[in-house]
């Protein structure tokens, strides 16, 4: 039988997205109660609201309205949002100002974004950015903006930290004042603080007398605090115990391996603080601590077992001082030396090193497999430009007619209205194509500049940036397989995944020379990308 028609029905149905109903929920946020111009919390919600009406979205329910930081995902109305989007089937939208009101957490605030789209079809969008996540492309550009909301949140991290460092070194408390102690001017900055021991430190002291002196047990301690109406548990007590603060010591984090001597009063002297530790000191233990960035393991969690493909964790073999990898799943016997791992991996980004003196022939490239992009945006802008220019004749028209008395007032007013929403509509539609092309455009060259010294950067780069720089390239991590010790890397960023071949086609030239980058087979359309198969890569 050649006639094929008769099968149709068995096919699968195209699924028409543009008949969904586009219903929304809002969501505004702020650090802080203080934050105010054009990011608080009422221009964010007048925005999003104007944006729902203009393109049709439905608002169902508004979430946030108050300040929370963005530092974590683990945030009261934004948890309660995203559980309301994941039960209500009729919610396909989630609206915000930009991107970094929804999350400044950098990966773990794109496998949100990711994972609200492809499980529940919910799409995460920003209204002043301009970017269309259900394209791949605007997929990509939104995740870059996550991440830079992300990096921005740690550059302000560095800064406020550097400042807190500096005060802590000249014995200040830049931060939350132990218990028991009250600073007298409140409000004030740290150098002008007059932080002195309140009622309750008074009772700490006691504390401090009865372990020191009548070697009292924790527990006969907290009784007797309690009695006077101090409530502890044992692990305060003990935190209590073991912070010098309490003998006019300052040790923190800011300062590692440094003892300072503080300014503030203190409660003890240093002796009776060294006795009560020695004598806690017989029983203490020294818990491990697991932290989620490790500058020992930077692949921690980016890389994945080939075998269970469960992200792979770390550990140090004390003895000989070195790094190991291994897979979290319980009888995986996946395990490999950091040092290795990391050699592989650097030899899978030098890949995509870019000669710094052909760094505008390798952009020139990139731009030319996007060509079909770019032509199709310019093709757009000539269509909305003629349009606004046709629409602002008709209003001229109608003013002539008005004077010449070819039409009245009212009847040129419901005109007039007409063309300038009209107008008004068009010239939002020629706003966003202009901001997705130089969102596009700012992409190409971070791109590149990556990559004028990958390997180089993401040797000597902070964990944190080690770990964006990580997730742009590989947005889907590298396997470990162990069987044929091999990294394999499931996708590679589209962005990224051309620059070995042009490297190939414009190799032995020079920035301003001619290249025909016909030899390039694939090209980009405005619908997506390319879909990219398995590359794997050995290493021995």
């Amino acid at each position: 039988m050649d006639n094929l028609s008769v099968f149709k029905h068995f096919a699968p149905k195209e699924t028409d997205n543009s008949q969904l109903a586009k219903t929304a929920v809002i969501y505004t946020r702020v650090s802080h109660s203080s934050q105010e111009d054009n990011t608080s919390l009422e221009s964010q919600r007048k925005r999003c609201e104007e944006y729902a009406t203009t393109n049709g979205y439905s608002v169902v329910e508004y979430f946030g309205g108050t300040h929370e930081s963005a530092k974590t995902d683990d945030r009261k109305e934004f948890n309660r949002m995203l559980t309301f989007v994941k039960r209500n089937k009729r919610v396909n939208y989630i609206l915000v100002y930009s991107y970094e009101r929804f999350s400044r957490t950098g990966a773990d605030g794109m496998k949100i974004a990711q994972d609200l789209q492809k499980q529940y079809k919910v799409t995460t969008l920003s209204v002043s950015q301009g970017i269309d996540p259900s394209t791949i492309t605007g997929e990509f550009q939104r995740n870059i903006m996550l991440l830079f909301g992300h990096l921005d949140n740690q550059m302000r991290k560095d800064k406020t930290v550097s400042g807190m460092r500096e005060l802590v070194e000249k014995g200040y408390t830049p931060y939350s004042i132990p218990k028991g102690y009250v600073n007298l001017n409140k409000g004030s900055k740290a150098v002008d603080q007059k932080i002195v021991l309140n009622e309750e430190g008074k009772l700490l002291r006691k504390a401090f007398i009865w372990k020191a002196d009548k070697q009292m047990r924790n527990c006969e301690i907290i009784q007797r605090l309690n009695a006077l109406g101090l409530k502890l548990d044992d692990r305060r007590l003990c935190e209590i115990f073991a912070n010098p603060y309490y003998c006019g010591i300052i040790v923190s984090k800011l300062t590692p391996n440094k003892a300072i001597e503080g300014k503030h009063e203190p409660m003890i002297s240093r002796e009776i603080f060294l006795k009560v530790n020695n004598i806690v000191a017989d029983n203490r233990t020294h818990p491990v601590s697991h932290k989620a960035e490790d500058e020992n393991l930077p692949l921690k969690r980016f890389s994945h077992c080939s075998e269970c493909n469960a992200p792979m964790t770390g550990y140090i073999v004390r003895k000989k001082n070195l790094w190991y990898y291994k897979c979290r799943t319980k009888g995986c016997n996946t395990n490999k030396s950091a040092k290795q791992l990391h050699e592989s991996f650097k030899t899978l980004i030098s890949e995509f090193e870019v000669n710094p003196q052909q760094t505008e022939l390798i952009q020139l490239g990139i731009a030319s497999m996007y060509c079909v992009f770019f032509e199709e945006i310019n093709e757009n802008q000539k269509l909305y430009n003629s349009k606004i220019s046709e629409l602002k004749n008709k209003i001229e028209s109608a003013e002539e007619k008005l004077v010449t008395g070819v039409i009245d007032r009212p009847m040129f007013d419901k005109f007039k209205a007409k063309f300038n929403d009209e107008m008004n509509k068009v010239e939002d539609l020629l706003a966003q194509i202009k901001r997705g092309s130089s969102n596009l455009e700012k992409c190409l060259k971070l791109v590149v500049k990556y990559c004028q010294k990958p390997l180089l950067w993401w040797e000597n780069a902070s964990i944190g940036d080690r770990m964006i720089f990580q997730n742009i390239v590989f947005p889907d991590g590298i396997i470990y397989d162990r069987k044929k010790d091999r990294i394999l890397t499931p996708r590679v960023n589209s962005y990224f995944k051309p620059i070995p071949q042009l490297e190939g086609v414009i190799k032995g030239k020079k920035n301003g020379d001619s290249i025909n980058f016909d030899a390039i087979p694939d090209r980009v359309t405005q619908s997506g990308f390319e879909i990219f198969h398995l590359v794997s890569l050995y290493f021995f």
